[in-house]
Parts: structure tokens; sequence; C-alpha cells
């Protein structure tokens, strides 16, 4: 395998509805502050000399790609198939362009199947024309090798339902969670850097609040974590001023070099 040096995005951290919502006048959507305008959450791995992946297609994909100069997406890793982490799927079709082919995607059986079906023009057979995006999807089950990089599955709990969140060398990224089973911890054992869910400061069923996820960095003691999935709860200057060390809070644009 390729020891992984490799720069991280975070081209979406906001939560489902993106911040700032529709309609809502409170001080975090109404901030002039450029890293209070959070997308829906994404993040792009380019690998230093090797392939570029996107975690998720955020439903800004198109906005992300043309705001922080995205050009290429070798492959796909979907965490699950909820709206605000598919929905950009369609815009893979300027890449089949720029490119002269299909983007791999992988992801659990379950949710590609489900990207199978909120997509079902694209993979009906028979003639097409060329406004369909031409992907080819790829069930994954544990670790495997994409690029010459030793990409891991890290099954995660969102409310109920199992997704996967990715760790790549010392890099983890751990979107819409709730919880860890401890068999994922041994997953993550010896992360450097890791993102992580964190929604707001109140609990909620299906996410971290800020509390909850700074008890997961503190166990799994990374040197370097960012929080992202926030909503408008969490102004972004107030929460930094309250971090601890070593803990900031992602905005969209962020970049960072991430190794091991």
């Amino acid at each position: 395998m390729i020891p992984l040096r490799a720069r991280v995005t975070f081209l979406g951290t906001g939560t489902s509805h993106g911040v700032p919502a529709i309609g809502c006048r409170c001080a975090t959507c109404q901030s002039t502050d450029p890293r209070d305008r959070r997308w829906r959450p994404s993040i792009l791995i380019e690998i230093d000399g090797g392939a570029t992946f996107l975690v998720d297609t955020s439903p800004d994909l198109r906005s992300q790609a043309l705001a922080f100069g995205v050009t290429r997406v070798d492959a796909v890793l979907f965490t699950h198939a909820h709206a605000d982490h598919v929905l950009g799927l369609d815009d893979l079709r300027r890449f089949n362009d720029l490119q002269g082919g299909p983007v791999p995607c992988f992801g659990s059986r379950h949710t590609l199947e489900e990207v199978r079906r909120t997509f079902a023009y694209a993979f009906r057979p028979g003639p097409r024309g060329g406004g369909i995006p031409r992907v080819r999807l790829f069930p994954i089950h544990g670790p495997f090798s994409l690029a010459g990089v030793e990409v891991t599955p890290v099954p995660v709990m969102h409310g109920t339902e199992e997704i996967f969140g990715y760790r790549l060398g010392a890099f983890a990224y751990l979107t819409d969670c709730s919880g860890i089973p401890e068999a994922s911890r041994v997953l993550l054992r010896g992360v450097e850097s890791l993102a992580v869910d964190a929604l707001r400061v109140r609990p909620h069923p299906t996410h971290f609040s800020l509390a909850e996820a700074l008890e997961v960095i503190d166990a799994l003691k990374p040197e370097r974590a960012w929080l992202t999935h926030i909503c408008h709860d969490l102004g972004h200057a107030a929460t930094s001023a309250r971090l601890p060390r070593g803990v900031e809070l992602a905005y969209d644009g962020l970049r960072v070099e991430v190794s091991g």
C-alpha cells in the first residue's frame, strides 16, 4: 500500500438544511462570517501524487466544485443514502465528461441499493441520452485497496441505522454519527486526525452533540480533530473560542494535510 499523504478539503460542513437555514433570522444564519455559511456535508481527499476521492455527493456538489476548484473525482465513498449525502450524484456527469468514463462508487450494499433506487433512470438498460450520470457501484464489507490506498469502512450508528465512516491511513471521517460500536473503536485506534459529527449543544437522537463529540475525541485521542455536520445553533467564532486545544470547528473550504 502507498503510505498516505493527502490533503482533505471540507466541501460542506452543515446539516441537511444547510446554514443559513431557509427563513431563519438567528445570529448564525444572519452572520457575515463566511465560516458560518455551510453547505451540505462532504469532503474531498486528494492523495499526494495519486487519486482524488469524494466522500458523498451532496446536493451542493456543483457549487462546491466551482468554489473549491474540484476538477477530478476518481471515486466516491458513500457513507449512507440520505438526501443530503447523495442527491448531487447527477453532477458527476461533468466529471464523466472531463475524465472520459464512469466514476466508481463504493458503499454498503444497502446504501448502494438505495442509490440505485433513487437514481433509477441512471441504471435502466438500453440506450440512454447524454444527460445520464455514468457510475459503477461496488458494495464493500471491509477494508479494500483503492488506487493503492487502504480504505477502511468504519460502521457507526446514525440513530438506529448503521452507516459507514471511513479511515484512510491515520485519518478518519465520521459524519452523521450518534454512536460508535466497540468493534469500530478498535478500527479507529491510532487515528491521528479525526473529523467527527457535532450537530449542536442539545442532545439529538441521530447525531452527536458537541459534548458527546468531545467525549469521543478524548477517548480516541487524535492529535487533531475537526467538528463537522454543524447546525445553526453553533456560531463559528463563539464555539471555536471554547473548544479544547487541538480541536477545531471545521468550515467550508478548510484544507488540512493528513498522513499516516
